[in-house]
Parts: C-alpha cells; sequence; structure tokens
C-alpha cells in the first residue's frame, strides 16, 4: 500500500487522543458535503419533474408542433385551412412524427339554470390519440369522434362541471355569437382534470364534425393539424421540414400555412420553465460553495492539530508535496463519507415524495398539485462526480499550509 495513502487513512480512522480538537470540524465538514450534494439532489430531481409534468400537459393538451393558418390569432376564432388526408400522411412519414391529427375550435358560452361560462370547443376526428386524456379522465368515458357524423357528446373539466354544477349525462345548452346567435345542446359524457387551468378553465372536446358545422366549414377545412413527435426527438428538424414543404404552398381558398413548434405557442410557460434552470444553477453553485468551505475550514484545523507529526515526516525527509497527499487523501475519506450520506437522504426524500406525495401544491398556481419528482441516474452521477472534483480543487490551496511548517519548530509545537 502507498505510504501516504496509509497515514491519511490511519488519521482518518484515529479515534484516542485527548487533543482531538478536529473531531467536531471533521463532523461538521462531512455534514456540509451530506446536506449539500441531498439539497442538489433534490432540486435537480424537482426541477425536472416540473419541467416534465408541465411540457407533458401543454403536449398532451396541444402538439409538439402546430400546423395553422398564418392569420391565426388569440381568439380561438380560427381562420381555417385545408389539411387533406395526402399532407397528413407526407407529415406522418417525416423522421421522429409519431401521430396527426387535425382539430378544429370555436369560441362560445355555456348557460345553465344557475350560471354561465365562456368556453371554447374543440373538435377533434377519428385519429385522435385519446391517451392523454384517458390517463386524466375522473368520471365517464371518450366517446368515439369522427369528422362525418355528430355525437352531441361532450367532455369536460372537472373544474367546470364544478362551477356550473354540472354532473355526468347532464345536458349542456352552448351559444355561439358570430352574425347571429347559435345554440347547441351537448351531453357530458366524461370529466377529465389535468390541473392546467389554462385548459380545465376553457375547453371542452367533441366531435370534429360538430365544431366544423358550427363554423360552416366544409371538405377539408379545419383550424388546424398537431403533430406529435417520437420520444427522444427533437420538433426543431420537423418544423423546419415541414416551414419548407408547405410555405410555398396555399390551400384552397389561397390561404397560407403557418409551422409553429409548441415554445412559440406558448412562450409564457417555456419562458418560466427557463428561467427555474437558472435557479438550479444558483442552489448548485451556492451548495457547492458551502460543502467546500466547510471542508477547507475542516482541513485547515486538521493540519494545525497534525503539525507535531508534520514536522517528524519532513525530518525523516518526506517533502511537501508527500505530505500535502497524505491531508488531500484524508479529505477525500471525508468527503465520500459526506456524500454517502447526502445520496442516502437525498434519495430517500425523492423517493419518498415520488411514492406518497407528501409535499402538496396549488394546481391552479402550479398546474400540478403535488411536488413532481423525477429520478435521472445520468444527472445524479454527474453531480456526484462534480461536488467530489469541485470540493478537491477547493482543498487544493489550503494544503499548501503545509509547506509553511518548519520541522524543527513544527517537532515541539504543542
Amino acid at each position: 500500500m502507498n505510504w501516504k495513502l496509509f497515514i491519511a487513512r490511519r488519521i482518518y480512522k484515529q479515534q484516542e487522543g485527548s487533543r482531538q480538537v478536529s473531531r467536531p470540524a471533521v463532523r461538521i465538514a462531512t455534514a456540509g458535503i451530506a446536506i449539500g450534494l441531498a439539497v442538489m439532489l433534490v432540486t435537480v430531481s424537482v426541477v425536472l419533474g416540473f419541467k416534465q409534468e408541465t411540457r407533458n400537459k401543454v403536449v398532451g393538451l396541444g402538439a409538439d408542433v402546430l400546423v395553422t393558418s398564418i392569420d391565426v390569432d388569440e381568439s380561438f376564432q380560427t381562420t381555417p385551412v385545408s389539411v387533406t388526408d395526402s399532407m397528413m400522411q407526407a407529415w406522418r412519414s417525416l423522421e421522429g412524427v409519431a401521430a396527426v391529427q387535425r382539430y378544429s375550435t370555436k369560441p362560445g358560452m355555456i348557460m345553465t339554470d344557475n350560471d354561465f361560462q365562456g368556453m371554447v370547443l374543440k373538435g377533434v376526428g377519428q385519429e385522435y390519440d385519446k391517451t392523454f386524456l384517458q390517463a386524466h379522465l375522473l368520471e365517464g368515458e371518450i366517446p368515439s369522434f369522427t369528422d362525418t357524423v355528430s355525437s352531441n357528446k361532450v367532455l369536460v373539466s372537472h373544474a367546470m362541471a364544478v362551477k356550473l354544477g354540472i354532473g355526468l349525462g347532464d345536458k349542456l345548452y352552448t351559444y355561439y355569437i358570430e352574425d347571429n346567435i347559435r345554440a347547441r345542446r351537448l351531453e357530458v359524457a366524461g370529466i377529465y382534470q389535468t390541473n392546467f387551468s389554462m385548459y380545465d378553465d376553457m375547453f371542452l372536446i367533441t366531435d370534429l364534425y360538430t365544431v366544423n358545422r358550427l363554423n360552416g366549414w366544409k371538405g377539408n377545412l379545419v383550424s388546424g393539424a398537431e403533430l406529435f413527435m417520437k420520444r427522444g426527438f427533437d420538433s426543431a428538424p420537423v418544423c423546419d421540414a415541414m416551414r419548407e414543404a408547405v410555405l410555398p404552398l396555399k390551400d384552397d381558398g389561397g390561404r397560407s400555412y403557418l409551422v409553429r413548434p409548441i415554445e412559440e405557442v406558448h412562450p409564457q410557460i417555456f419562458a418560466w420553465l427557463d428561467l427555474l434552470d437558472l435557479n438550479v444553477w444558483v442552489i448548485l453553485v451556492l451548495m457547492t460553495g458551502i460543502a467546500g468551505f466547510t471542508m477547507v475550514s475542516g482541513l485547515l484545523i486538521i493540519i494545525l492539530e497534525r503539525t507535531n507529526m508534520i514536522g517528524i515526516l519532513k525530518a525523516l525527509g518526506s517533502n511537501n508535496l508527500a505530505i500535502r497527499k497524505i491531508f488531500l487523501g484524508f479529505s477525500v475519506f471525508l468527503i465520500g463519507k459526506g456524500m454517502l450520506w447526502g445520496n442516502l437522504v437525498g434519495l430517500l426524500l425523492i423517493g419518498v415524495q415520488h411514492y406518497f406525495r407528501i409535499v402538496k401544491l396549488d394546481p391552479a398556481t402550479y398546474y400540478v398539485n403535488a411536488v413532481p419528482v423525477v429520478f435521472d441516474f445520468w444527472l445524479f452521477l454527474l453531480l456526484n462526480i462534480g461536488t467530489l472534483i469541485v470540493s478537491i480543487l477547493m482543498l487544493v490551496a489550503p494544503s499548501y499550509l503545509v509547506s509553511r511548517i518548519h520541522p524543527a519548530k513544527s517537532i515541539r509545537f504543542e
């Protein structure tokens, strides 16, 4: 065994002695590393959970890529474009595209005996992927949507059902005001809850045929098309390819197409998610700094306490570099112990929150009803490696104190 490593292990394991001033400092340094790493693991896990949960809901209720008329605005009273079967087939063939589906929207109002509320009726066709809504369905069932016949059935959110006092099987009277007032009676087939207030407070889901009739659209005219990406594929190449393909085109009515990724459709949501990344970096820097400085303080105390030993080693012919390696090796043992406890505590907190969802949130503000967490092995491994490297680098400078110790004086040091 390397003699420097042997001495470092002896210092680490030594327990006896009445002048163990370093013992509290060592414990504080170890605790600093453990707490810092645990906080970093939990912080990264929570931020990743927020980003993943929020994006999944935005994409699940919308899409990764939207194709609409270039005259699109924020009113949901959209300008139609023609989306043919051949166009949908061509978009499905693009690399990374999992599904393509048409949709149409119509803003209107719901009235009951006691209340009324503005809403947007969204129509979807038979190609609609029900996976997301099925996962968030509280009551009832999702009807078979189509673009050829009206089902007169609708899905409403739990928030809207509570506000209007409606339930499964109730009849809704919806009104649409444009050139004249039009009414439509729809039956509540299911109630969903995504906790995403900007959708839950607004959207009703029904078949494409009903919405197109309300808009007075025929043939292939719809509000747009939604493209969903396969897991792990970026939407940017698809957007670029589609823009090149559809920008020169015009539909039967002379209308141009607009291709947008979901980040451009909801910039405020993704700007908020990007801000979370900045918060993570601030926390990582602070926690690493705190852990590093506690280790620096502990190392300085240990070096001063072992001044007599350092003098003896120098008198026996050891150079400053060899002695520095002893104390750096000892520090690595302490950092390793702190990291072990930090991982145990951090992963335990993540596991408890994942399975028991102890920390609750207001879904109206945070889009989720509990703090979401994600376990990412490679990212956690990178955090551990980064903590180890930064902590060791911060200890290099204090270890130079060894070179200031004179053998003759240090041997007499009490």
